[in-house]
């Protein structure tokens, strides 16, 4: 295994869908799984292609209650292509002997190979090699390639291969979603447009769009055409000559009534396919637009480091490429690679977009574009609390309405809870904050001034409205809400859900609505003048704003920032004990209440929550949002609070060890490079027992990348500057990368052995400043700037 490559030897049943997920294949606009050609849907196999922003609602009866859903749907499966001997049984890994089965995923062209080696009667061997890809050139492409080579005897073999689209797929690859209804397409059709080439039409159930698939087969031999509804079948008979193989090509185009400039998917679909070029030259158009992707994003970190995050890096453009730029889609949590968390958008962009603000910053701006459409959507919800300005939803799908579920199940104990993360009202801060940093990476004053001002200006009104006032603490407070944290979404035998004062939703609370302040300074008057007449804002408002931004409270206990008000006052779990009784306690939460107990009761955290404001913020900054606020935390405190919650953290989420990664390197601790493992090995490990099968964690993904972008370097863009701070890893000592910043492409920032290197690529832009600890340096374009770091 190379660093271009991730690779898998051997068939195990067990591991199937953690390798369907690590190798699926995807462009932006849509997705296939890694799932066998020759194997249906089953508790081994999940075969399944997912459109971004895809979704589609129905209705279950759940526990006694009728409950909505809205999930990403899985569309009609293309890959189907099985094969035998003539008048033999199909054969697959799960039913004919395997010799041998490898796959590889070729991280450089988007490729797909396997090659399986299947004992046949008599002594002969049937080799079948695929190639897979979908499409990065052609947005609406994917195609297929099968060779047969038989091995063995003397006489030819007839070989009878079936390829299929299938419209009978539900939506049904996630185990404990499976009460829930799951059959999201109707009124499939299939017939065909011309010799060799079949097709399928279908709807969704409850949102309407029009799904199409239109299909070429080409092979060594006469192509025949069935149509068995659900499903377009097209059959081939080839014959094998020991020695020689024998190749079917599989050329499928897949378009949606939601498609950009096309009044017909259908039409659309089989006009596609009848003008797609042959195997090869879509495979290389696929390693030219390859090539050009990973010009803009790749990293250049050594050793098995380096090999995961470029695995990482791939999967996060498969979900989010320039093709992304075109859609009204957000950050699927799950990326495009399974059902899990049904395709919502929840927070993930936060740890998304920093990185690719700066390597596709066109990307980023449309994945904003996501959430300024859904504005209005979130000032309703805003609204239904009786609160002006905007309330983003914690899970968000096709049209901005909450879609967090009512009720969610515990596996551990079966049972049917109410789900109060609704109550996570911190998403609009993150939305803040990306556009925040969106616009300082990019210098896209444009898109401050109209759409991200709108954003920024109604979430801050949002909070201003949400805070009271408390004339014993002479402060505002944010009553009722959920955290980072999700554990604890009510206080110990509480009737109603909701916290007090969490510490990391009352500071971003005063971050943005400092920078929505600083917004309305810097706004050209005409602007400032338009927005304020158009969104009602008055200078009483703007009063309130400046005096919350300064006077909202952040418990303390203990010496160290509380994660919210009371959070001191719960009991102390018995960790080594519940350690030894379960050996993995990341779901803390549901293991607590199989045993009929909750974890509201105790200081035991999922993930990050306080330590989040770490995260998000340089010490530098973090100091200055809470000195505004009238707290001075030193390094002492600072780090007696880091110390506080690394002992009280399950990291029940993907996200968890990547954020106390990010902050122990931040603080120069050791202990920081085995939560970087951590991060890393997530997905690939599947150290959640069995989540990657469900779908990668694109989050995650992205912070890994940006970890060694922004967390190792300190690198900030802030203030029209560049500003540098890194830090000493051992374990990490050399690395580099190329960013995108402010109109400058391929500025490249090297560090190795003490040294950095700044290399500006000549252009007509302004000299790039840079600031260091101890000095500001500026890099002219067409410049190379070595520096050496303090110790």
């Amino acid at each position: 295994m190379t660093g271009r490559t991730w690779e898998y030897d051997g068939y195990r049943p067990a591991d199937e869908r953690l390798r369907e997920s690590l190798c699926a294949l995807g462009n932006g606009y849509f997705a296939t799984r890694g799932a066998l050609p020759e194997c249906d849907a089953d508790d081994v196999h999940y075969p399944g292609t997912y459109v971004a922003g895809c979704y589609n609602r129905l209705t279950s009866r759940v526990a006694g209650r009728r409950v909505e859903n809205e999930d990403l749907v899985n569309l009609p499966n293309w890959l189907p292509l099985r094969f035998r001997t003539a008048g033999g049984a199909w054969l697959t890994p799960d039913t004919a002997p395997v010799l041998e089965h490898r796959q590889v995923l070729h991280l450089e062209s988007g490729l797909l190979e396997r090659r399986t080696r299947f004992a046949l009667d008599g002594g002969r061997t049937l080799s079948v090699r695929q190639q897979r890809l979908v499409c990065l050139a052609d947005a609406h492409l994917a195609a297929l390639r099968t060779e047969f080579t038989l091995d063995g005897g003397t006489g030819d073999v007839g070989l009878d291969v079936e390829a299929a689209l299938d419209g009978g797929v539900v939506n049904a690859g996630v185990r404990r979603y499976r009460d829930l209804e799951g059959r999201h397409l109707t009124h499939v059709h299939t017939g065909t447009s011309a010799p060799g080439t079949v097709w399928l039409r279908c709807r969704t159930r409850t949102s309407d769009i029009r799904i199409a698939m239109a299909t070429r087969l080409t092979a060594d031999a006469p192509v025949a055409t069935r149509h068995e509804p659900p499903r377009a079948l097209q059959d081939v008979t080839l014959r094998l000559s020991p020695g020689r193989t024998a190749t079917v090509d599989k050329t499928v185009a897949v378009h949606t009534s939601r498609d950009p400039a096309i009044s017909d998917p259908l039409r659309a679909a089989i006009d596609r396919v009848a003008a797609a070029a042959g195997f090869e030259e879509l495979l290389e158009a696929q390693l030219t637009a390859w090539d050009l992707m990973w010009r803009r994003a790749d990293l250049d970190v050594p050793g098995e480091p380096g090999r995961i995050l470029r695995l990482h890096l791939f999967h996060v453009l498969q979900t989010l490429s320039p093709h992304t730029a075109d859609l009204d889609v957000g950050v699927p949590a799950r990326g495009l690679h399974g059902e899990a968390y049904r395709g919502h958008v929840f927070w993930d962009e936060l740890f998304v977009l920093p990185y690719l603000n700066l390597h596709f910053p066109e990307v980023s701006r449309a994945l904003l574009h996501y959430r300024h459409r859904r504005l209005e959507a979130a000032r309703s919800a805003a609204r239904a609390l009786g609160r002006r300005g905007a309330m983003y939803p914690w899970q968000s799908g096709s049209d901005g309405r909450e879609e967090t579920q009512r009720l969610h199940l515990n596996p551990r104990s079966g049972r049917w809870l109410p789900d109060n993360s609704r109550l996570q009202h911190h998403v609009g801060s993150a939305v803040a904050y990306n556009v925040w940093q969106y616009c300082e990476a990019s210098g896209d004053a444009e898109f401050l001034h109209t759409k991200g001002a709108e954003m920024l200006l109604q979430i801050a009104r949002f909070w201003a409205d949400s805070a009271t006032w408390d004339e014993g603490l002479r402060r505002h407070r944010i009553l009722g809400v959920m955290g980072p944290d999700e554990y604890h979404d009510a206080y110990p035998g509480a009737v109603r859900p909701g916290l007090d004062d969490n510490a990391y939703t009352n500071v971003t609370a005063a971050w943005v609505l400092t920078r929505a302040l600083e917004t309305m300074r810097i706004l050209p008057e005409p602007r400032r003048r338009e927005l304020v007449e158009r969104i009602g804002l008055d200078g009483g408002e703007l009063e309130q704003w400046e005096d919350v931004s300064r006077t909202l409270y952040v418990p303390f206990h203990d010496g160290v920032v509380s994660q919210f008000e009371g959070y001191g006052d719960l009991a102390e779990l018995d960790w080594d004990g519940y350690r030894k009784r379960y050996d993995d306690i990341r779901r803390l939460d549901r293991i607590l209440e199989a045993e009929g107990d909750s974890v509201n009761r105790y200081k035991a955290s999922k993930q990050a929550d306080v330590l989040m404001l770490g995260y998000l913020f340089s010490p530098c900054e973090l100091r200055s949002v809470l000195a505004r606020l009238g707290y001075r935390i030193d390094d002492d405190v600072w780090l007696r609070t880091v110390d506080y919650y690394l002992g009280r953290t399950t990291h029940g989420s993907t996200l968890s060890g990547l954020v106390h990664g990010w902050i122990l390197s931040r603080v120069r601790r050791a202990g920081a490079w085995a939560y970087c493992q951590e991060a890393l090995r997530a997905d690939i490990a599947d150290v959640q027992g069995g989540t990657t099968g469900e779908g990668i964690h694109l989050g995650a993904m992205a912070g890994t990348l940006d970890l060694v972008q922004r967390g190792l370097t300190g690198l900030e863009t802030r203030e029209g500057a560049l500003w540098l701070d890194p830090v000493p890893l051992p374990e990490l000592s050399s690395y580099g990368f190329a960013i995108r910043y402010q109109g400058h492409w391929g500025v490249r920032l090297r560090l190795e052995h003490g040294g950095m290197e700044i290399a500006v690529p000549p252009s007509d832009r302004s000299p790039i400043e840079v600031r260091l600890a101890d000095r500001d340096v500026c890099v002219q374009p067409g410049e190379t700037s070595h520096l050496v770091l303090p110790e």
